[in-house]
């Protein structure tokens, strides 16, 4: 589906209608799934790459959120993603010129905005937090300011930034224990080996989770 996806990117410049069709076919899926199951909201979770599914898939949402990690990889990935979305927006208004004039399904008008960042594997809070792991992730701050909302900050702290959607911290051996049952971390119980301090653990994710969805 990439290289249909890929195709009908470039000929949609020529006002062709399936194109159009093609390209807008997530937000048509996205419609029916709501109208189907009266949703109010819907994740949609892509994969880290910046191919033609994931560019389908942003013109046709509302919103974007970056999860992250504290290296340098995802400082990089921030950059890119940040540098992508503009050129994005800017192509497919290019297109939208170009659109038919009547057309029996909705084009999406490619208002995604990003919203805001989960730093992943968060452990500052712990009880011996990693210099050189806060200093990376102090970063993201001014990094996302920059590459993706194009301002600057002088925010310090990721704990500070109102970007920051959410701390997750690192799981550990829950994390392997969910693929394992097939479950949320926060859906684990001692039938899935969730036993002694992991019952805790457990209770503080689902917390931190819950925290997460209400922000």
């Amino acid at each position: 589906f990439e290289d249909k996806l890929s195709d009908a990117w470039l000929k949609s410049l020529g006002g062709d209608s399936y194109s159009f069709r093609l390209t807008s076919i997530f937000n048509t899926i996205f419609k029916e799934a709501a109208n189907k199951f009266n949703a109010e909201i819907l994740l949609i979770d892509v994969g880290p790459n910046l191919g033609a599914i994931n560019r389908a898939v942003t013109i046709s949402s509302d919103y974007i959120v970056m999860p992250v990690a504290s290296d340098l990889f995802s400082l990089q990935g921030i950059k890119n993603l940040g540098q992508t979305l503009v050129k994005w927006k800017k192509d497919w208004n290019q297109r939208l010129e170009q659109k038919p004039a009547k057309v029996s399904f909705e084009i999406p008008t490619n208002n995604a905005l990003p919203i805001g960042y989960i730093v992943m594997q968060y452990s500052a809070k712990e009880s011996r937090p990693v210099i050189s792991y806060l200093k990376w992730a102090n970063r993201i701050p001014s990094v996302f300011a920059e590459y993706v909302l194009g301002i600057s900050t002088q925010i310090q702290s990721v704990e500070e930034d109102s970007h920051c959607i959410s701390l997750l911290k690192h799981y550990r051996s829950l994390a392997p224990m969910s693929m394992e049952s097939h479950k949320p971390i926060f859906l684990l119980k001692p039938s899935d080996g969730a036993i002694g301090a992991h019952v805790y653990a457990v209770q503080r994710s689902y917390q931190e989770f819950e925290a997460l969805t209400n922000s």
